[in-house]
């Protein structure tokens, strides 16, 4: 019996020292973020977005938008109403934007929110630390730090450091939390966003059910989804500029 006891305390020495040997670096966070979730994350989502945007004022303004999303990369907004035909298209490393159903503007743009909350599950860990760099993130930056009563990793930043580009992750679930930078011509407002009130999605992985956006601690905008499903069968062509308005978008035609 004292020998198993032993054995035991050793095993459990060893998985602790094993545990602790992990994510300590931002490309081993990465890592473990793909592992965690490769093969169990959905890969479609469809949602109804509540905008509630604050003015300088004070006062508010509300819109609705509906969204699908193809992981990874692609994400596809349409403003309401449906028939007018505006909208913003991520794809391929680009954002279209669409006037009265038509392509009006288009520029490379790398998505970090669609990255950090979603691509990182599904594309290769090298593809998206690449894309962090491109994004200004210093990875060699990387620490361990509590937020909101939970334990976090934080890339790109040191403590009490808030205009360096950074990122969040719950240590726990391994989830996007929250990003931080400054932003302005002379980098002299911070910029935060929080992914807050995750649920469990039906399919595997998680949903953040609340964006919130602020500007000097000062909530200025705020995502509210509603009617989420994911692993939801899509039309590929939804995610194709030359079919904005003619792919097959039943999948909220009775919004």
């Amino acid at each position: 019996m004292k020998k198993i006891l032993i054995l035991l305390v050793i095993l459990t020495t060893i998985a602790a020292s094993v545990y602790a040997q992990k994510n300590k670096s931002a490309e081993d966070l990465i890592s473990a973020m793909h592992k965690k979730y490769d093969g169990k994350w959905y890969k479609t989502l469809t949602f109804v977005q509540k905008n509630t945007q604050t003015k300088p004022d004070g006062t508010t303004e509300n819109s609705i938008w509906y969204e699908a999303m193809l992981a990874p990369g692609n994400l596809r907004i349409d403003f309401d109403p449906l028939e007018k035909g505006d909208g913003i298209l991520f794809t391929n490393g680009m954002q279209h934007t669409f006037k009265d159903g038509k392509l009006v503007n288009s520029h490379p743009l790398n998505h970090q929110l669609l990255i950090l909350g979603f691509d990182v599950y599904m594309q290769p860990v090298e593809k998206t630390l690449a894309q962090l760099k491109e994004l200004k993130y210093d990875l060699s930056d990387f620490r361990e730090d509590v937020w909101q009563g939970k334990p976090v990793y934080v890339v790109g930043a040191n403590a009490g450091d808030t205009k360096s580009p950074q990122f969040w992750i719950d240590k726990k679930n391994l989830v996007f939390l929250r990003s931080v930078q400054a932003v302005g011509k002379d980098k002299d407002k911070i910029q935060e966003t929080q992914f807050n009130k995750y649920q469990k999605a039906k399919n595997g992985g998680w949903v953040a059910a609340e964006v919130l956006f602020l500007l000097d601690g000062k909530p200025v905008y705020k995502e509210e989804y509603s009617d989420i499903k994911t692993n939801v069968n899509l039309d590929k062509n939804l995610f194709d500029p030359q079919s904005w308005m003619t792919a097959d978008r039943k999948y909220f035609q009775n919004k």
